[in-house]
């Protein structure tokens, strides 16, 4: 496209301004080619000092890959692998107390990652995303305690990773082809899709009709609103419903809804499950009407973490004792129910690199 808009630009003018505007490009080119291959490759230092999870993967570049030409997002991983190298060296080689793995995670995601209010003065991050991280510090450096949580909002999960603030971001963030541009995923690791949450009195039913002329509260640069927007441009959405309302973090929303700023929030599922549990005043109304899956997410070129990572997932879901369905029972059976294979992904697929 671009080098169409050139030749379009120089139709009609005479050869000498042609070549001097073409030989003006070749060389601003090639002064911003080493920044351009600098910014590309990453492995940059944080703005916090410390290096993050870009370190050169060198062999694939398979999720670049795999961005371009993305049909099922969740499948565009690499094979799991428990061999190091120059990403998990760098966070290996960190020196005292820096030596953690750095997550970002959520703090006021019940029963996912949160602080529980009633566990006295300084009460530690715990739920499901927290057992994983904690589960991933533990193959990574020995000790399941050797992490460092960020609190991350939602609407900074890609810039987090991308800025080098966070080793990877374990956030019920959803694996899209949007996000494989800026991020690489491991395999999925939980089941979920898009489900309204309104107040018990409310006429809602569903995602139908009953939302046209209503305000609808999502996080921005959450998976619900690039899908409540996109829907609405294809005339799926009435026209009228109300998108205006995105706030930095998901339980924001919840917080607008009891205010009766808007009518109802649209978040995964399980999200709205767990905000349900947090308030008996509403409840989820009709069926999830997408299938997401939530991963872990890392730098674009940290090809070894992510193979690690995804070496992790698979030893935590075979577990009998401390894997995924233990966290599951812990965590989530209070709002996700008794049958845990709803929300187990199935057997994840690999990308073929060779």
């Amino acid at each position: 496209m671009r080098a169409q808009r050139l030749r379009t630009g120089l139709k009609g003018w005479g050869g000498v301004g042609a070549m001097a505007f073409a030989c003006t490009l070749a060389v601003l080119f090639a002064l911003l080619l080493p920044v351009l291959r600098s910014h590309d490759t990453g492995g940059q230092t944080g703005t916090d000092g410390h290096t993050g999870a870009g370190g050169h993967g060198g062999t694939l570049g398979g999720q670049a890959r795999a961005a371009q030409e993305c049909a099922d997002p969740e499948k565009q991983t690499l094979a799991p692998s428990d061999a190091d190298g120059p990403t998990i060296d760098a966070i290996q080689n960190r020196r005292g107390e820096k030596r953690k793995l750095i997550v970002g995670v959520d703090q006021n995601s019940y029963r996912w990652g949160y602080r529980d209010p009633n566990s006295g003065g300084d009460a530690e991050l715990e739920g499901f995303d927290i057992d994983l991280a904690h589960r991933i510090a533990q193959d990574v450096l020995g000790d399941p305690d050797a992490v460092q949580f960020k609190a991350i909002p939602t609407n900074q999960r890609e810039p987090a990773i991308e800025n080098g603030r966070v080793d990877m971001v374990v956030r019920t963030m959803t694996i899209n082809c949007a996000r494989l541009e800026k991020v690489a995923f491991s395999a999925p690791y939980f089941r979920t899709g898009q489900q309204l949450l309104a107040p018990k009195s409310s006429a809602i039913t569903g995602y139908d009709g009953t939302l046209a002329g209503k305000r609808i509260c999502t996080a921005a640069g959450s998976t619900a609103l690039s899908t409540l927007e996109q829907d609405q441009e294809d005339g799926r959405l009435a026209a009228d419903t109300d998108l205006g309302t995105t706030v930095p973090n998901q339980l924001d929303c919840l917080v607008r809804l009891q205010l009766g700023e808007v009518d109802a929030v649209v978040t995964d599922g399980a999200l709205a499950a767990s905000q349900a549990a947090q308030d008996p005043t509403v409840q989820l109304k009709g069926d999830a009407f997408t299938t997401e899956y939530y991963g872990v997410a890392m730098k674009k070129d940290a090809d070894d973490l992510v193979r690690r990572v995804n070496h992790v997932l698979r030893e935590w879901r075979a577990d009998r004792a401390g894997g995924w369905q233990d966290s599951y029972e812990a965590w989530l059976k209070p709002t996700m129910g008794d049958d845990p294979a709803k929300s187990e992904p199935p057997a994840p697929e690999y990308l073929r690199t060779s």
